[in-house]
């Protein structure tokens, strides 16, 4: 069974890089680079490996706007087209794109590819560009459902806790775009949240961070049946990168730690949780907040 995964270092990103040039640039002459652009840094990468290890198969999507994104750089090796490669690639991205609050994707398929992309649920909306003179592109669309996995009702909830609560998360519209126990993603307006630099905004970076963390533990009242008023107590964050797209907050039981038990014996608990600021599949901040829980 082949396993889709991102590249996990340096030297997987130029394997998976020079795959790329030599699927979908070399055969016409291109040089190499021509097979990255500017969105790689905020982007989603996965590939697939054989068992000796060479890639065989390649994706990407970057986010456009809060909401959309596009898949760009599908590639599956010749001799294994056909084998449903180019199927797993789009699944994996489809499920993080709407991990990160992804409903709506846009692609460019090669006219031999259309087919391919029709039975995966994408509709042809146009005709565009003539790539190197000969390779017809056509602009296909699909619109996505939440993952099956994701907690809507208690979601929708915590939404507007923050909009009745918080201004500023009203402000920014942030919003969880997935939850199911184990994981936590939440994600911002776009272009609201950017500076003059064109990257988020520092202040924006924390407070999607604050809330994260916050929401994290709100959920987890609602799992155990408990109530109480959450409040900050310390926090500490390490800006690692700029974030030129869209920043998603993602948080993980393995990530938090705490003891929700005590709040109705002793009137007041405490949780600690690490939240990781995402720009595509790299972490640009890691926020650690530690969070006390008074009985309400």
């Amino acid at each position: 069974m082949y396993l889709v995964k991102a590249p996990e270092n340096k030297a997987a990103f130029k394997r998976y890089y020079q795959f790329r040039w030599q699927q979908l640039r070399a055969p016409w002459q291109q040089p190499q680079g021509s097979e990255q652009d500017a969105l790689e840094a905020q982007s989603i990468h996965r590939l697939v490996e054989n068992s000796a290890g060479e890639i065989i198969a390649v994706g990407r999507l970057h986010k456009t706007t809060q909401t959309s994104a596009q898949i760009r750089y599908m590639a599956v090796a010749s001799d294994q087209q056909g084998s449903g490669l180019g199927r797993k690639i789009i699944d994996a991205l489809e499920l993080e794109a709407s991990k990160h609050g992804v409903t709506h994707i846009s692609l460019n398929a090669r006219e031999n590819a259309v087919p391919f992309y029709r039975k995966l649920g994408y509709e042809l909306v146009e005709k565009t560009h003539l790539l190197y003179g000969e390779i017809q592109h056509y602009l296909m669309t699909k619109s996505l459902a939440p993952a099956v996995e994701h907690a809507t009702d208690v979601s929708v909830q915590l939404n507007d806790i923050w909009r009745q609560t918080i201004p500023m998360s009203k402000a920014m519209n942030l919003q969880v775009s997935f939850y199911n126990s184990e994981q936590l993603f939440t994600h911002c307006d776009v272009a609201f949240n950017k500076n003059l630099h064109d990257t988020m905004f520092a202040g924006s970076i924390y407070t999607l961070a604050t809330l994260t963390g916050w929401g994290w533990v709100y959920m987890k009242l609602i799992e155990n049946e408990l109530s109480g008023d959450i409040v900050l107590a310390d926090a500490n964050i390490r800006y690692l990168a700029p974030i030129a797209g869209a920043g998603v907050g993602y948080t993980h039981t393995s990530l938090a730690s705490g003891d929700l038990t005590s709040l109705a014996a002793a009137q007041k608990a405490k949780m600690q949780v690490e939240v990781h600021i995402l720009s595509g599949d790299k972490v640009a901040a890691i926020f650690t907040g530690k969070f006390v829980i008074h009985c309400s």
